[in-house]
């Protein structure tokens, strides 16, 4: 499996919005800057998480986008599937019905093996991502990263136009 690229971008967005003051917005433009990414693919990813409710934008000169909820209340899977889609990762399309050896209707009453093990591991894989908040990727990037360097990188988006 591989996620778009915009799901990276969107995350690091959401990392950087969950640090602003109170009220303050971030243009896309300031943001694709820092992040070094284009611009057009940004707003896109931008307009998803807005979509989902988790960013809100406003217009004008002081305008951007702000997490629309405490980072507490939004995990890595909100995120994710704000730019991917709630749907399974894995699409069963029952190949095994081809096998020219297996009876009509054959376990046709239940997903196959592969399936539910694939089920399974995409369920795990959101459990996971549902544990983790952008309050508590804060707390780990307040510990790896000097406390200087976060407020240098807040200066710098918050006075980008």
């Amino acid at each position: 499996m591989q996620l778009k690229n915009q799901v990276e971008w969107a995350l690091h967005c959401a990392a950087v919005l969950a640090g602003l003051p109170e009220g303050r917005y971030v243009s896309t433009k300031a943001l694709a800057e820092f992040h070094g990414v284009p611009k057009e693919y940004l707003s896109k990813a931008l307009q998803g998480l807005s979509s989902a409710g988790l960013v809100v934008s406003t217009l004008g000169p002081s305008g951007g986008y702000r997490l629309a909820r405490a980072p507490g209340d939004i995990s890595f899977l909100d995120i994710v599937e704000a730019i991917e889609g709630p749907g399974r990762t894995f699409v069963c399309t029952e190949i095994r019905r081809n096998n020219p050896c297996r009876p009509a209707g054959m376990c046709d009453d239940r997903p196959c093996g592969v399936a539910r093990v694939m089920w399974a591991a995409d369920e795990a894989w959101r459990a996971s991502l549902r544990q983790v908040s952008l309050a508590e990727l804060g707390e780990g990037i307040a510990e790896d990263v000097p406390a200087d360097l976060l407020a240098a990188g807040r200066d710098w988006l918050l006075n980008s136009r």
